[in-house]
């Protein structure tokens, strides 16, 4: 799954794709990489300018009518918290409603389901779209993670969104600490134990770049390292900015075939 934000302030690429003919040539660079799905987004995950839902909706709703057409076998993401920018990309020719903030508007899923697409579960530890914790803290974060996740995902199900369509994100650094991150990283096998398909979004993260003391424009091979051990758990979705890299590296996972059942004990 490979990202491409329409936002002028993007914390990877500082509003590179911002522009309509830029983000459409990031799209084509992405499939031709190797990406099977691309993740169109409008708002910056984090703190910055307020960005409504007509404006949200002037920078993904024709990127996405563009990409469909363009891209007839491309699978069309879209990262978006907000029930009426889903239901305008999903009449567009979206595949995916993409809900990182952890079902802050209830009625995406009901979207989801009205449209016949899919939907990513994610867990954001509560938190209110584009803010970030003070010191959140979990007894357990994966446990809370897995009882969001699976809750939303069967509530999504409920409502008829196709079982099949439906993936679940611990949505690392969203409502966490590096040390939350890292943790659910270790324990990802509790999570791809559900059934559910795992989707992981690691790539450039604040948590990677703690960890190795790094930038974000020097954060990839940390991101690899993490896409590496997370496909090994069982991960079946990687959100990434290099999709070339990311191919390249999980074929190498792959190639080394399942991991033994004392190994993903161990991982724990």
């Amino acid at each position: 799954m490979a990202v491409v934000n329409r936002t002028p302030d993007s914390f990877y690429d500082r509003g590179a794709t911002y522009a309509f003919d830029a983000a459409l040539a990031a799209v084509d660079r992405a499939v031709a990489g190797g990406a099977d799905i691309v993740d169109i987004g409008g708002v910056k995950a984090g703190p910055g300018d307020e960005v409504g839902v007509a404006e949200e909706l002037r920078r993904v709703v024709d990127l996405v009518a563009a990409v469909r057409s363009r891209h007839p076998g491309v699978v069309i993401s879209v990262d978006t918290w907000r029930a009426e920018v889903g239901a305008a990309v999903a009449a567009a020719g979206a595949d995916l409603l993409n809900d990182t903030w952890g079902g802050v508007d209830p009625e995406l899923a009901a979207v989801a389901a009205e449209h016949g697409i899919g939907l990513v579960c994610a867990h954001a530890g509560g938190q209110r779209p584009r803010t970030r914790p003070h010191r959140i803290a979990y007894a357990d974060v994966v446990a809370d993670v897995l009882r969001h996740v699976v809750a939303e995902a069967e509530r999504a199900a409920a409502l008829g969104v196709p079982r099949n369509a439906i993936l679940i994100d611990p949505a690392h650094d969203f409502g966490k600490n590096t040390r939350h991150s890292l943790e659910i990283t270790r324990r990802l096998a509790e999570l791809t134990d559900t059934g559910w398909p795992v989707l992981v979004a690691v790539s450039n993260k604040d948590f990677i770049g703690e960890t190795l003391g790094q930038p974000v424009e020097k954060r990839g091979v940390g991101t690899l390292a993490v896409l590496g051990v997370s496909a090994w758990l069982g991960a079946r979705v990687f959100r990434v900015h290099d999709a070339d890299a990311a191919r390249r590296a999980l074929a190498a996972v792959a190639a080394l075939g399942q991991p033994p059942a004392t190994s993903r004990c161990r991982a724990r």
